[in-house]
């Protein structure tokens, strides 16, 4: 899938940097001292540690959760969140994919992997600590939920603005529109003026405007959407 390549590979480029660092090697003894029933004595860092839960990395189904739980249960540290993230990413894409990357919902796919991301890693921060035998599978379940939250509360956004996210709204029945962005030039809000003007009027997508405003889709869809609610409805 080529819209999560770039977001999948600066991760695990990043991972490929850190994961023989000196954090890692710590995270690692702290697993090893902890919870030595992991038989951890010959992994020297935690990127030997997340070989294990490879599908040729020897170990058995049981021992892979065993390890999971340990790791959730000592995520208070920030490298284990951090290996915890890393190995939970095909689960992470999978979920995306069930969710159908929000499509009819969310332009950018790539958008919608990267808030699993982001909502993975906030999960990892609340549940650190907590003993569950089965982190991965319940990580992964809550994962799915907060993002199909996210992606209803996108969906109902989307029918709120719809007006002001087409090209609809620049017939006979834009001028209301038209005359209130007038109105609005050159104060506060004139940035967001012109991008609306340019997204409806002119039928510039979200990604060109995004890129020529130096933003973020994902943001710049949430700063029209409130400038819509608060100033043009």
């Amino acid at each position: 899938m080529t819209y999560s390549i770039d977001i999948l590979q600066q991760l695990r480029r990043d991972w490929d940097r850190e994961r023989t660092s000196l954090a890692s090697r710590q995270a690692r003894d702290r697993l090893h001292e902890r919870h030595p029933h992991l038989d951890l004595e010959f992994q020297c860092d935690m990127g030997d540690v997340l070989t294990l839960l490879e599908t040729r990395g020897g170990r058995c189904v049981l021992d892979k959760a065993r390890l999971l739980e340990a790791m959730l249960e000592e995520a208070e540290l920030p490298f284990l969140r951090r290996a915890l993230l890393q190995t939970l990413l095909p689960g992470i894409v999978s979920t995306c994919r069930q969710l159908r990357f929000g499509d009819g919902i969310i332009d950018d796919p790539s958008e919608v992997l990267a808030m699993a991301i982001s909502l993975c890693a906030e999960l990892i921060v609340d549940w650190a600590g907590q003993r569950r035998p089965f982190a991965g599978p319940d990580l992964l379940s809550a994962l799915r939920g907060r993002l199909r939250r996210w992606l209803l509360k996108e969906k109902e956004a989307l029918r709120a603005t719809a007006p002001f996210d087409g090209l609809d709204a620049a017939g006979e029945d834009a001028l209301p529109l038209l005359t209130r962005l007038e109105q609005l030039r050159g104060g506060e809000h004139d940035r967001l003026v012109r991008l609306t003007y340019a997204r409806v009027f002119e039928g510039i997508s979200l990604r060109e405007l995004a890129a020529a405003d130096h933003s973020s889709m994902m943001s710049l869809r949430q700063e029209l959407q409130v400038f819509a609610l608060q100033q043009l409805l």
